[in-house]
């Protein structure tokens, strides 16, 4: 699954991902009340998740000609309880429908049988009567690995068996990080560098044709100084990285999470894009979300051609 991703962000010459972390207050608000007049109390939640749903749509069709990937976090479909998760599954159906390659932010974690169910859900499918039944349209997810060995094996073997991905936290990008990640172990090493070693071990059996593994890792782009270390560290792990726009971080930022060849990691925005209507002070959202997508990609390069790492053009074999 890496090798596809990789591919896709080669083929685009952009190595980001629109993040539908989609809040139903982000949407405009003639949007929203186009949607919910004479809603009644009994199906307002109904009424919101489908508005969702209409906005993640245009949004993807705005920008499935020029980025390779969507991330889409659970925790804002969730709120809206069934009707919410009805919609996280559509929006990732739809995307995956338009050619996008589709990252469930869901960063689940847990033990034996309980971490097979939640690598079956995401990653795989459960067997009914004989029948596979796949419950989420998800390429990658991400997934807390603090809990070890035990709680990464299920969905690496669902990685394996099903050509899929995951990302696992390494340096996360929230300004608290540190208090755990930053704490240093008897050997000298950070408890994120312990992570990503963990990971390199992890993901070894599962390298594509790039040299990076199924198995990938989160590393922050508001930590540059680490995520460049990382990337000297880690040289078969795949970087989801978030913290780009709104969090701060821009493409110089970044650049040190990738390869001489401008590879090794994709970079999510999420409110930066679903809310560049707001100053670009327009009210098409969606064709405001696709220049917000151009000048994301427009920078990045610039920033890794600056650094002596742009981007291969040709698809490896």
């Amino acid at each position: 699954m890496i090798d596809r991703l990789i591919d896709a962000i080669i083929e685009k010459q952009n190595p980001t991902a629109v993040g539908l972390d989609t809040k139903y207050d982000y949407l405009p608000e003639d949007f929203r009340k186009a949607l919910m007049a004479g809603v009644t109390k009994a199906d307002v939640a109904e009424r919101a998740a489908k508005a969702v749903f209409n906005f993640n749509r245009e949004i993807i069709d705005a920008v499935c000609d020029i980025v390779p990937a969507v991330k889409v976090q659970v925790a804002y479909y969730e709120m809206a309880g069934l009707p919410g998760m009805r919609c996280f599954y559509d929006t990732l159906a739809y995307a995956r429908h338009r050619g996008l390659v589709t990252i469930a932010d869901i960063k689940r974690n847990d033990i034996g049988a309980t971490a097979q169910a939640y690598a079956a859900a995401y990653l795989g499918s459960m067997s009914i009567e004989g029948k596979a039944v796949e419950a989420f349209p998800a390429d990658f997810v991400t997934v807390n690995g603090y809990l070890g060995t035990d709680g990464i094996k299920p969905f690496a073997d669902a990685c394996r068996e099903n050509d899929r991905g995951a990302f696992i936290l390494v340096k996360t990008s929230n300004p608290s990080s540190g208090e755990l990640q930053d704490l240093k172990v008897e050997d000298g090493r950070t408890i994120y560098e312990v992570m990503g070693d963990q990971v390199c071990q992890w993901g070894g059996e599962l390298t594509g044709k790039y040299g990076y593994s199924d198995l990938g890792a989160v590393v922050g782009a508001t930590y540059p100084e680490q995520g460049e270390a990382l990337r000297k560290r880690l040289k078969s792990v795949f970087f989801l990285i978030p913290g780009y726009g709104a969090q701060g971080a821009g493409g110089k930022e970044l650049v040190g999470c990738f390869d001489e060849r401008g590879l090794g990691g994709v970079v999510n925005a999420s409110r930066s894009i679903l809310c560049a209507y707001k100053k670009q002070d327009t009210t098409d959202f969606a064709l405001a979300a696709k220049r917000e997508a151009e000048r994301m990609k427009a920078d990045i390069a610039q920033a890794l051609e600056q650094a002596g790492k742009p981007m291969i053009t040709e698809c490896a074999k």
